[in-house]
């Protein structure tokens, strides 16, 4: 198993300081008692996406919040992430654990030169390089031909279960991947499913001991969620969200909670990028917000989302 179990704060849900609340919906969806108001102090707060970009060797983390206008802080970035390698051409999402102080620890997978690394390395301040200890493990060869590329961690709250873990893949030809790391940090056989090659992103929305789902938006403009049970042979199930707009966007992003999802949506090809509330995944019923543009410019090469220990996250988007 990789080493971002190692230094595990169990027991917490101290992500970066953020609490994960949808702060809206779509007009005329009831808003659920106890919220927060819409472009309140408290939802500036509540309402996060954990935004995470690679430019160089260099990680950055975001924090997007749901405010309307929508706001976004660059809190965090960390040089020297891949000084072996050069940049990497897949990356799944990276958890962080904070220390005692300004130091963290983060981990994640990382696809180099057609190889796929397990990536760990300590930093000793919110912004400066990565300091040892680092780690790169080799997992093996023949990536090359990927180009979507995600890890699921779910871990039952009490540590009643094992640990989870499973990668997703997507290969040019349009077949979807799946292999399963066992606690020993073994990989497993890969399965396999075909039909998934007009994808162009995907974002993990729920995550539980039978199933994950993916909300992914296609070359033609759809939005899908990808249901695939992780207890029985891969199989996902594909609805439709929405048949058309959702072409321009090359990455999403979400972060999950009761109330659905807080999606960032990233068009290269303008480098810019738009913030959504998503209601609970239900096809075509589901309730879709447009919070807003972000401020800035996202020319980034690569986006992915900041997590923390996984018996802390909770993503509930089609449960």
């Amino acid at each position: 198993m990789i080493a971002v179990g190692r230094r595990r704060v169990r027991g917490t849900s101290a992500v970066l300081g953020l609490t994960l609340l949808v702060a809206g919906l779509t007009p005329g969806v009831a808003r659920a008692a106890g919220t927060v108001a819409e472009g309140s102090t408290a939802a500036a707060l509540a309402c996060s996406v954990n935004l995470g970009s690679l430019t160089g060797d260099q990680h950055i983390l975001r924090e997007v919040r749901a405010t309307k206008p929508v706001t976004v802080t660059e809190t965090r970035s960390t040089t020297g992430v891949y000084p072996v390698g050069g940049r990497p051409a897949l990356q799944s999402y990276f958890t962080y654990e904070p220390g005692v102080a300004n130091d963290g620890y983060s981990a994640g997978l990382a696809v180099q030169q057609g190889v796929m690394y397990e990536i760990a390395y300590s930093t000793a301040s919110t912004d400066g390089p990565a300091v040892p200890p680092r780690q790169r493990k080799r997992i093996g060869g023949g990536w090359d031909g990927f180009r979507l590329l995600e890890q699921v961690q779910w871990q039952s709250p009490n540590f009643t279960m094992p640990l989870r873990r499973s990668v997703y893949a997507v290969h040019d030809d349009g077949v979807l991947h799946r292999w399963t790391i066992d606690p020993a940090g073994v990989w497993r056989k890969a399965e396999s499913a075909p039909g998934f090659a007009s994808l162009k992103s995907i974002a993990m929305i729920s995550k539980n001991y039978s199933f994950d789902t993916f909300l992914a938006n296609t070359r033609g403009g759809a939005l899908y969620t990808i249901r695939i049970p992780t207890t029985a042979a891969l199989k996902p199930v594909v609805t439709m969200v929405r048949s058309k707009t959702w072409q321009g966007f090359e990455s999403l992003v979400a972060q999950s909670c009761s109330l659905g999802e807080v999606v960032v949506a990233i068009d290269g090809d303008t480098e810019s990028a738009y913030l959504y509330a998503i209601g609970h995944a239900n096809g075509a019923k589901t309730p879709i917000e447009l919070r807003g543009q972000l401020p800035g410019g996202y020319a980034d090469p690569l986006w992915f989302r900041w997590g923390t220990a996984p018996e802390n996250e909770i993503f509930r988007g089609d449960n």
